[in-house]
């Protein structure tokens, strides 16, 4: 998983110029799972939505940049902190089944939406959700298929 996910890494910063630390990868402990990440945002998001994006643009540079574990609440209560939230009650709801269960919500969505990769576009009209792009692409391409819609 290591020499997949480097690979995929060095393809994204050739691609973005998006910086990208790969000593994470190098620790024998260190389990991939974008749920506790997921579930991060969420938890800033039950606290105050407007700050989403902004915590979630945090948590990926936390990881990717950084290479805090993702894995643990250590690495987003300074992150709670930085944005202003009481850290007891982000902790309290970080490890609360309420925030798991939205967290599974936000996941059943992006299945039901067609994502398959990341990064996704979706663009919600009338109701509907149609996928735009699934993984990286180029913004000539995307503004096509948003033009269509």
């Amino acid at each position: 998983m290591a020499d997949f996910l480097k690979s995929h890494w060095v393809e994204i910063e050739e691609r973005t110029g998006q910086p990208f630390s790969h000593d994470i990868l190098k620790d024998p402990d260190f389990v991939y799972d974008t749920e506790p990440a997921s579930r991060a945002v969420v938890v800033a998001r039950m606290m105050n939505p407007e700050i989403e994006f902004d915590f979630f643009k945090a948590v990926q540079m936390a990881f990717y940049r950084d290479n805090l574990n993702t894995n643990k609440i250590e690495t987003y209560l300074p992150l709670a902190d930085e944005f202003g939230l009481d850290r007891e009650k982000y902790q309290e709801l970080f490890e609360s089944t309420e925030s798991k269960k939205h967290t599974k919500g936000d996941f059943q969505l992006s299945q039901q939406m067609g994502v398959k990769g990341f990064p996704s576009i979706i663009i919600k009209k009338d109701g509907k959700f149609t996928l735009v792009a699934n993984g990286y692409q180029k913004a000539e391409n995307i503004n096509k298929v948003i033009a269509a819609i």
